[in-house]
């Protein structure tokens, strides 16, 4: 496997009837929410606040993350339809005001999930690297489903950088900024969604994301192929 047959692989997933493209990528979708919001629940619990450990929300069983819109309904549209893939669970619940430094722990439990997407990015890709170890009939459906692995959450992660709360990224700045900026800055969380799905359908987001989404697997490409 080298970087030529990555590209190519990641040609093949998008151009794949839709049918197909929701049938490889069913499992990294549902693994890429599902990590992500566990891993919010790992760090806040580590920082102090046990709310989801208390709720059972720290658990890598994807049904008790899945949201039938943001997991199913959403996801299954972007990928029919074209254009950037959007999703979201059932957000793992933090009260910041549990942690033992509000503020400062508040970019720690917030940037875990997109790290969480990093992490499995990576894994995918030597899942996708060593490949050539699996029997030739399944060769295809599963390095396809590596590269879906790999695009879902390089998408996963560099949305949820996005600055606009409730999004990590929202927090992160949050957190980052002085206090009564921050205090402002998060008032706009009750627009936030509404915001997203304006981007989302208006295909603006597709042009704000696709740069970072390409060079995030192209350093992705770089390291393992």
């Amino acid at each position: 496997m080298n970087i030529n047959n990555l590209y190519q692989l990641l040609n093949d997933l998008i151009t794949l009837d839709p049918t197909q493209r929701i049938v490889v990528s069913v499992i990294p979708m549902l693994l890429a929410i599902t990590v992500h919001e566990a891993a919010h629940g790992y760090v806040a619990k580590y920082f102090g606040d046990n709310t989801a450990h208390d709720l059972g929300r720290i658990s890598f069983n994807p049904l008790r993350h899945i949201d039938p819109v943001g997991t199913v309904l959403i996801p299954s549209l972007t990928m029919y339809f074209g254009g950037i893939f959007f999703g979201w669970a059932k957000p793992v619940p933090v009260n910041f005001n549990r942690l033992r430094q509000p503020k400062k722990d508040m970019l720690w439990v917030s940037a875990a999930g997109p790290a969480a997407n990093l992490l499995m990015a990576t894994l995918w890709a030597l899942g996708l690297k060593f490949s050539f170890a699996i029997p030739e009939p399944m060769l295809r459906p599963f390095a396809l489903m590596c590269v879906s692995g790999i695009l879902t959450n390089s998408v996963l992660m560099i949305l949820n950088l996005i600055p606009i709360p409730p999004l990590d990224g929202g927090r992160i700045a949050i957190s980052l900024l002085p206090y009564k900026l921050a205090l402002k800055y998060a008032q706009l969380e009750r627009y936030g969604f509404i915001i997203l799905i304006i981007l989302l359908f208006t295909h603006i987001l597709d042009k704000i994301m696709w740069p970072f989404v390409m060079l995030m697997i192209q350093a992705i490409a770089n390291i393992f192929f």
